[in-house]
């Protein structure tokens, strides 16, 4: 079949068989692959940042003459700032998912996965060019984590272009597949990147070894390690996959797509820079710059955008006017919201609780300290792999609203017990003693907002019209991903004031309000809506 497909009607039992499926399953293909590089590169921070801290990246902030006070007061502002890198990341991944939610409809499925997928190499070849100084300036990485937000903005376009390759009846099969397996890619590179930084694997590209004087220079593989697959899914999704017109019914041409897209995708990254600058260079509060950001995004969506998508933009706008939109929203940011801002913090947070144990000293290593990055990364894996758990529960009890108030109650009970253990741990010359413990209630934590997940997607078909169902799907998934921006910072916040576990018991009132908003609306008696 053309790159260009002008006759899609995958309804039809005989043009799926005879032509469909076959296209459709390549496009899936090169799909899957391309999620899961995308969200390896978004989320690649939480374990960088664990890198950066151990090889002694300061960002110039120190220096020889400063006394002992002044050094360890400057070590706790550089730790903090480890923190903000994942943030900022979160943020543009969250603010860019907004202009992908139209980018399928103004500049087709093919260009939009090969642009978006070529430009991740601008992040990874930055990141390992950028590792090969300990004085590299901090806003140097803070641009490159904006970009890396690329990765995670990317799942909007992609999710909504693979929905128009299959019939009804195999897009939960289909979309399962490309978010399910594009979720994995945080496991994946938390288990590949501390891997790749102790071996010389791309040594020929940093040869200086100017890495805190250790005996390798591997900490620029977490950057280069992606750039040859991402080169070649570029590569695949050029030459194997399709723009169809069904999605796209003003059909541009390669060079006018990737234009469009690189358009739209500069008004995201626009917004995520002013709200980058406003968090770090001017201190405003996170809860102030995130309203901010999403506001002057839908701003430059609606006033700063080609006339061919204006009525695609106030259909959208449309569903802000919806209650049960904003009450989905806070539900989805519970479950989803929660998973990809634990993913992001988790490592970190393991190496401040077991790690670096003395505050007084922010150089000191616990000697009996875990080997945490040999385990973090199954906290992503557990709580992708669950999430169709929770779409089956929540179907076998033909309720979604059920099995997210169980998964709640759940979720705030692995919470309060990681608080324990975080204070627990905190107040022990022995941290190591609740490693375990710490680490296996965690691991309950990702698994139930796993399941809170799958069971919230269950709900929003039910309970707003095929017209609606869609917008409201892309807002949700949006603006919980600014879980990914708030969790770190509020982590780096605690972790700073020497409460870490206070953020736990923020986040488990939030889950309990969470739970009190889905009985009220969807399961006490007489609610509008009952059980979705």
């Amino acid at each position: 079949m053309s790159r260009y497909i002008t006759e899609w009607d995958v309804e039809n039992a005989q043009f799926w068989e005879q032509k469909g499926r076959k296209t459709a399953v390549r496009n899936l293909l090169i799909s899957i692959p391309a999620m899961l590089l995308a969200f390896a590169v978004w989320m690649m921070w939480s374990i960088v940042t664990t890198k950066m801290k151990e090889f002694g990246f300061n960002f110039g902030l120190t220096n020889p003459s400063m006394s002992p006070e002044e050094l360890t007061e400057t070590l706790k502002k550089v730790n903090s700032l480890y923190y903000t890198l994942p943030a900022i990341a979160g943020l543009s991944g969250a603010t860019l998912r907004i202009p992908n939610s139209f980018l399928i409809a103004l500049s087709g499925g093919r260009n939009v996965i090969f642009t978006v997928t070529s430009l991740l190499l601008i992040p990874c070849a930055g990141i390992g060019f950028a590792l090969r100084d300990v004085n590299t300036p901090y806003y140097v990485f803070a641009v490159l984590a904006a970009l890396s937000g690329l990765g995670g903005g990317s799942f909007a376009s992609s999710m909504s272009n693979i929905s128009f390759f299959f019939p009804k009846r195999m897009q939960g099969t289909s979309l399962g597949l490309n978010a399910g397996i594009g979720n994995l890619g945080v496991g994946v590179m938390q288990k590949a990147v501390p891997w790749v930084t102790g071996i010389a694997l791309f040594s020929a590209f940093d040869s200086t070894g100017a890495v805190a004087n250790s005996a390798i220079s591997g900490v620029q593989n977490a950057g280069w390690l992606w750039v040859i697959p991402i080169a070649l899914l570029a590569l695949a999704a050029f030459f194997g996959m399709n723009n169809l017109r069904i999605a796209t019914p003003g059909m541009p041409s390669t060079l006018a797509g990737v234009a469009k897209t690189l358009y739209l995708l500069g008004i995201g990254l626009t917004s995520t820079g002013i709200g980058a600058y406003l968090l770090i260079g001017l201190g405003l509060n996170m809860w102030a710059v995130l309203p901010l950001v999403v506001i002057m995004t839908l701003l430059l969506m609606r006033y700063a955008t080609p006339k061919e998508i204006k009525g695609g933009l106030s259909k959208q706008f449309a569903i802000l006017r919806l209650k049960h939109n904003w009450i989905m929203t806070v539900l989805y940011t519970m479950t989803f919201g929660s998973f990809i801002g634990f993913s992001a913090a988790f490592p970190k947070l393991c190496q401040d609780i077991f790690v670096y144990t003395n505050p007084s000293d922010p150089g000191f290593m616990n000697p009996n300290a875990p080997d945490f990055l040999f385990w973090v990364f199954l906290g992503p894996v557990l709580g992708a792999g669950v999430r169709p758990l929770g779409g089956w529960l929540a179907d076998k009890v033909n309720s979604g609203a059920k099995i997210t108030a169980v998964s709640t109650v759940l979720q705030i009970c692995a919470t309060l017990a990681v608080a324990y253990f975080i204070k627990a741990a905190k107040n022990s010359p022995t941290p190591e003693d609740y490693w375990w413990p710490f680490f296996i209630m965690f691991m309950a934590l990702f698994i139930t907002t796993g399941i809170g997940n799958g069971s919230t997607f269950r709900s929003i078909p039910y309970i707003f019209s095929r017209e609606h169902a869609g917008p409201v799907l892309g807002w949700t998934s949006a603006i919980a991903a600014y879980g990914a921006f708030l969790i770190p910072g509020i982590f780096g916040q605690q972790i700073a004031a020497g409460t870490p576990e206070n953020a736990l018991y923020g986040f488990a009132v939030f889950y309990v309000v969470c739970l009190f908003i889905n009985w009220w609306n969807y399961q006490r008696p007489g609610a509008e809506i009952k059980n979705p």
